[in-house]
């Protein structure tokens, strides 16, 4: 493999596994009968919503995933998105006290 081809493939490599992340918190969301768009906005309230995060919300199917909180935080900060995971960690508390 090239090094053109390969940059290239992990570049694909790396928006296929983000997108996986995406699909990840909109599926944890909506286990949690929370607002993906909401939640992302407030960790990064100077962005436009993601493209990404808006077809993954449309193509959301409502079933229900088994998907821990730590799982969930573990994915996002793997790919450094440490504001969401704050505020997806926020969540997890006031989950906690219900």
């Amino acid at each position: 493999m090239d090094y053109e081809n390969r940059d290239e493939y992990i570049i694909k490599k790396y928006q296929q596994d983000e997108q996986i992340m995406v699909q990840l918190f909109v599926q944890w969301c909506i286990n949690y009968q929370l607002n993906p768009a909401e939640l992302y906005q407030r960790a990064y309230p100077q962005q436009l919503q993601s493209s990404v995060l808006t077809v993954a919300i449309d193509q959301a199917d409502g079933e229900e995933l088994d998907l821990s909180h730590e799982t969930l935080l573990d994915v996002l900060q793997m790919f450094g998105n440490d504001d969401l995971a704050f505020v997806v960690s926020e969540e997890i508390e006031k989950l906690s006290k219900k």
